[in-house]
């Protein structure tokens, strides 16, 4: 009796648990605007061959882009790319300006923006991430010491170099993110953070090639993601 007690009171609790949480549910639509999810990255992943979904998640969600023109170049290139633009829900911008990138990940991009960094930022140094630094988004070329074209060739990868606070102060991959001190705790969870939003997520703990950048990408995998 005591286990079956048990029992109805774990299966009450997860009753509970995910009907104020649907975002928890791997069958529940994907929203933006909700917090992240236990299944948050796999959707995000699965916008890759969804673009109609993805523009329509991204205009509910108050994201102003504008769509980019496909490029077929050899096995590289895109269909689905986007165009972050100023305004809107999002309210950080990008150094350099106006990189295209897929559709999906921008999505997780902007999840990104509100879920992680806005909040970390805040913790950490009392102000707002007003632009990202980056080493860019589509460039047909191979991963580094491989001849596997890189997610980089279908846009659907960012590399994040720093980050530019309201204030003024800056934080980069490169320079902060050893040690203990609150830049390189920030580094740290938004690097985590990330993971539960991207496919994959490679930082400096990863290898001498992402020493000054965190490497996010959308990889469509089926759910298996890579975090380090």
């Amino acid at each position: 009796m005591l286990a079956l007690f048990a029992a109805l009171f774990v299966l009450v609790l997860g009753v509970l648990h995910f009907r104020n949480r649907p975002q928890d549910l791997p069958w529940t639509p994907l929203d933006l605007g909700q917090p992240v999810g236990l299944f948050t990255g796999s959707k995000l992943a699965a916008l890759d061959g969804d673009y109609p979904q993805c523009r329509m998640l991204l205009e509910r969600a108050g994201v102003h882009f504008a769509e980019l023109e496909p490029i077929e170049k050899g096995q590289c290139g895109y269909a689905d790319a986007v165009r972050l633009d100023p305004g809107g829900a999002r309210a950080i911008g990008f150094d350099p300006a106006k990189p295209g990138m897929a559709c999906s990940v921008a999505a997780a991009l902007s999840m990104w923006e509100w879920n992680v960094v806005q909040p970390a930022a805040l913790r950490h140094f009392g102000s707002r991430v007003a632009t990202f630094e980056h080493f860019g988004t589509y460039n047909c070329r191979p991963i580094a010491g491989s001849t596997h074209l890189s997610q980089h060739s279908y846009a659907r990868a960012i590399d994040i170099a720093g980050f530019v606070l309201a204030d003024g102060r800056r934080i980069t991959v490169a320079r902060d993110w050893q040690g203990d001190d609150e830049k390189a705790g920030f580094l740290r969870e938004v690097r985590d953070g990330a993971c539960g939003l991207f496919s994959t997520t490679l930082s400096p703990d990863y290898n001498a090639a992402h020493h000054d950048h965190l490497h996010l990408d959308e990889q469509p995998r089926g759910g298996w993601r890579a975090c380090r």
